[in-house]
């Protein structure tokens, strides 16, 4: 959310809530919404850390809001953030460990939980698939996040065939 944040208020100063509507309407509805609440927690830290300043902004019917942007330091961590590449291997994979300690726990059967594990990437497939009917046809950005995350639950269940193959064999 840190980076999001930087990002979008590298285009100019604005607040919170114009914050939080700009990332709906980017993302779209596959992206889990962001709380208005952690949005303004967030931006508080971003704020005490230096990387952002706030300015109250009186408003004639309303209370003052606060108008935020980037400082010389926010500017050099979302550069930073923008020349750093997304390593992340899922070696560290909950499922796996269910997977792999299952028989001696001796409370699940490894076949069944990736039978279980199928079945929920399967329902999140459907859900996707009906999410990217109803999308904006015009909103690329969500279209692009929605296929990724089918692309990634197809070589997860493609994973799962592998895993189910090679313990079937071992039995």
């Amino acid at each position: 959310m840190r980076q999001s944040l930087l990002a979008l208020l590298a285009r100019g100063p604005a607040h919170g809530y114009e914050l939080k509507q700009d990332l709906e309407q980017l993302l779209g509805s596959a992206y889990p919404q962001p709380n208005v609440g952690q949005i303004y927690v967030t931006l508080g830290r971003l704020e005490k850390s230096g990387l952002i300043e706030g300015e109250d902004v009186e408003q004639a019917s309303r209370p003052n809001k606060k108008v935020y942007h980037l400082t010389d330091a926010g500017w050099e961590a979302l550069r930073a953030w923008f020349e750093e590449t997304s390593d992340e291997p899922r070696v560290r994979d909950e499922f796996f460990m269910k997977v792999a300690l299952a028989p001696q726990s001796g409370l699940a059967d490894q076949i069944s939980l990736i039978n279980r594990q199928r079945r929920q990437y399967l329902n999140t497939m459907r859900q996707l698939s009906k999410l990217a009917a109803a999308e904006d046809r015009d909103n690329r950005v969500a279209h692009l996040l929605i296929e990724g995350a089918m692309l990634h639950l197809q070589a997860d269940l493609d994973w799962l065939e592998r895993c189910q193959e090679e313990l079937e064999e071992l039995e």
